[in-house]
């Protein structure tokens, strides 16, 4: 009975720790925007040439257009850069 509640315990621990280093990717954004049908605007902006989102949407009932925020100069949110671990060094 306790070996169980041990690996219940460490498999718990193991799951959080897992789930509390995932990060979000980051964010980009790209200047052609799929937009149209069932998107709001401004639509899926994840398409970095106008052809690659001619190629999406084509067959789709949708057309491409230019991302606002590229577009018009809105400067993405800043992201945080990650603190770098570093090991203490001893003295000489």
């Amino acid at each position: 009975m306790r070996k169980t509640q041990l690996a219940l315990l460490t498999l718990g621990a193991t799951v959080l720790a897992g789930i509390a280093t995932v990060t979000p990717a980051a964010a980009r954004d790209y200047p052609w925007c799929a937009q149209g049908g069932e998107y709001d605007y401004p639509g899926e902006c994840a398409y970095s040439t106008y052809e690659q989102c001619q190629a999406s949407v084509s067959g789709r009932l949708l057309y491409c257009g230019p991302n606002p925020r590229v577009a018009y100069g809105q400067a993405p949110q800043p992201q945080p850069q990650p603190r770098r671990r570093t090991r203490p060094v001893a003295p000489y």
